[in-house]
């Protein structure tokens, strides 16, 4: 049998099979506000067969957003203009929906990547003013952020747990703090980006202090709620934070409660070196696995239905999250299911479009024609 077409639990949340549509931004919002360009994104991904689907980086305060294209939720109208589009989802789908909590930190306002993704400036048309753990920019000419003071980390907390508890409102299933890619909750994990001198910065006990505080806060607030976090497991740069460091988060995150935890990697600086190949980042995955016991996603370059497979097999991971061979491939689990013999949910509308050879693709199913 597939595992990777096993029912698995994220804590409370129970899933049909172990993938998971990862988080992709889309820079499609109108301050912030969901558009009917979400409507028909995440409407064809959670047709896709996948057990999780994860709405994109949401900032949970304005100057939060990667760029002004960026999905928010820091308010009720924000809440408003998503609740059709999870309705939607509901009605025609029984994908779990997870949402990715985020602030953006010092690599916040940028341009949106089909404009070049470069940084903009506060007095530049669609800039603002950043703030970071420390006064450091992400890159040389880039704006320099605003050290947080003890009023805008508390501002910041509370903005994660009021986005908290209206993703709960909408009926949402997990919500995933972002806590990699160089944003703001990895910049106070990452000693390239926190400088402090304060409690929440110097000794690995003192950056991990805020993550975890905007984790107990955030699980507090929404209790019964899947709550887990994406990490990067590497800054991939001498110096920064590192996998030894990660499996001592990840455990102080096990003894929280954490429900999950989602590992990538990158992303705090432009000196990182990536040695990009298939499954790149699996082995952090699997140590955090290992070394922490709490359920974990694996991502990064997974293309393939049978190294999927093969990362579950191994015990690699428990689950695995495909970013854009989702976007190339909206049917991935239908074609991985067909290669590993398995079968996936799809809708009615669809069921006439398994091929012959795979007619158990879609389970039982009745079918007249006129």
């Amino acid at each position: 049998m597939s595992k990777l077409f096993t029912p698995y639990a994220l804590g409370p949340l129970e899933l049909s099979n172990r993938i998971a549509v990862a988080p992709m931004c889309q820079y499609s919002a109108i301050d912030g506000l969901a558009t009917d360009w979400h409507m028909i994104h995440l409407g064809q991904l959670a047709l896709s067969g996948a057990a999780l689907l994860t709405i994109e980086a949401t900032a949970v305060t304005p100057e939060g957003r990667i760029s002004a294209g960026d999905l928010g939720l820091w308010s009720d109208d924000h809440q408003e203009a998503l609740r059709p589009v999870i309705a939607a989802v509901r009605r025609h789908s029984p994908i779990k929906v997870a949402i990715q909590l985020s602030h953006a930190g010092r690599k916040a306002s940028s341009a949106v990547p089909w404009e070049g993704g470069a940084n903009v400036a506060p007095d530049e048309a669609g800039g603002w003013q950043t703030v970071a753990p420390s006064a450091v920019p992400h890159a040389d000419g880039e704006t320099v952020p605003l050290a947080l003071d003890a009023a805008g980390l508390e501002r910041i907390k509370q903005g994660f747990v009021d986005a908290a508890r209206r993703a709960q409102g909408l009926g949402l299933d997990a919500i995933e703090l972002h806590g990699a890619h160089g944003y703001l909750l990895h910049e106070f994990l990452s000693p390239l980006a926190n400088r402090r001198e304060d409690d929440y910065g110097g000794t690995l006990e003192n950056r991990m202090r805020f993550p975890l505080e905007v984790f107990e806060a955030v699980l507090a607030a929404v209790p019964g709620m899947c709550v887990g976090m994406r990490i990067s497991a590497s800054d991939w740069v001498e110096g920064g934070w590192d996998i030894e460091q990660s499996v001592r988060f990840g455990r102080e995150l096990a003894g929280r409660g954490c429900h999950f935890i989602h590992v990538s990697s990158g992303g705090v600086s432009p000196q990182q070196k990536i040695p990009l190949g298939a499954g790149y980042q699996i082995a952090f995955a699997e140590r955090i696995k290992r070394d922490t016991n709490m359920p974990t996603i694996g991502v990064g370059l997974i293309t393939e239905p049978q190294q999927a497979e093969h990362i579950l097999q191994s015990g690699q991971a428990d689950m695995v999250a495909l970013a854009r061979a989702m976007l190339y491939d909206p049917r991935w689990p239908w074609h991985a299911a067909a290669e590993l013999g398995a079968q996936v949910t799809a809708p009615p509308q669809y069921w006439r479009s398994q091929p012959r050879q795979y007619k158990a693709l879609f389970g039982e199913t009745r079918l007249g024609q006129r």
